[in-house]
């Protein structure tokens, strides 16, 4: 069973000009096989997928650059070698600030069109408890490949598709589809160690997020295995109870702002409390949801 070494996105986010600064001093990469030449890598940062092959090794978002000689070494106890294309599956920093390393050593990165324009400017994250600051990235460190709502690679043998469903966790989220494998990569529209972060200063909305996941729904099947962007691994089922638990805060948080219920009144009314044993302080998701909610 894998052992994770950090907890809920931005959990442990410290305040730093170029957005967040890390304790990497026990930094260590886990990895979990997901088929033939395909791993979810865990570590500090975003959950992070490698596909490993004849046409060398495709990543799904960057993590760190602390992280990134720790799972190249762990790449290469896998058998692959040199990092050649790199999917964000949105621009903040703990998926993708890996990037600037990667892009220098020559992977072709790609991501959503927003995603681009987020990394080429400064941006401001309100985490609620503080702001994180993510300063514009290096030329090396941005998207070269950009989409709208679909584009695919073939890459060792098979087909990767990455799908754009509408704003989300941010306004530029991308589902990275093993087509051939039945494995999607959610990102942090997806996040099963916890509430969800809405990025709703920079185009996330609670509404998206689960119409995001509703979409995706609809196009795996049922035996799909889903990576989310923290936590553990699920399957369908366990996406389609994240899309309901959602769904009824959604609905419950509605019908309280249609009465008039300030934010304050809305927390402590605990419309969350059957969750928040497994999925923790709900101030983050309320917070961000209403705001979302209320433009």
């Amino acid at each position: 069973m894998i052992r994770f070494l950090y907890s809920v996105l931005f959990s442990a986010v410290l305040l730093s000009s170029n957005g967040a600064a890390q304790d990497f001093t026990n930094a260590r990469i886990e990895t979990q096989q997901l088929g033939e030449g395909l791993y979810v890598l865990f570590g500090v940062g975003g959950n992070i997928v490698a596909s490993i092959g004849d046409d060398g090794v495709f990543l799904v978002d960057t993590q760190f650059p602390e992280m990134v000689p720790l799972y190249r070494e762990a790449i290469r106890e896998l058998g692959g070698r040199e990092i050649n294309f790199v999917v964000n599956t949105h621009w903040h920093f703990d998926h993708a600030d890996g990037n600037q390393i990667l892009g220098e050593d020559g992977a072709r990165i790609a991501a959503h069109d927003s995603s681009r324009r987020m990394l080429l400017q400064d941006n401001v994250i309100n985490l609620v408890t503080q702001k994180i600051d993510q300063a514009p990235y290096g030329h090396a460190a941005l998207p070269t490949l950009t989409f709208g709502n679909a584009m695919s690679f073939h890459v060792n043998g098979e087909q990767i598709d990455l799908r754009h469903f509408g704003p989300a966790h941010t306004a530029g989220d991308a589902a990275v589809i093993f087509s051939d494998r039945d494995v999607v990569h959610l990102g942090d529209v997806f996040n099963n160690a916890g509430y969800p972060f809405i990025d709703a200063d920079n185009g996330g909305s609670l509404n998206g997020i689960i119409e995001f996941c509703a979409a995706v729904l609809e196009v795996i099947p049922r035996t799909a295995i889903v990576v989310p962007g923290h936590g553990a691994i699920s399957d369908y089922q366990g996406l389609e109870e994240y899309v309901a638990m959602l769904s009824e805060i959604r609905d419950r948080l509605s019908a309280l702002m249609s009465s008039g219920a300030t934010l304050e009144q809305i927390l402590a009314a605990q419309i969350t409390a059957e969750w928040d044993a497994e999925k923790g302080d709900p101030l983050r998701l309320l917070d961000r949801a209403f705001a979302s909610m209320s433009n």
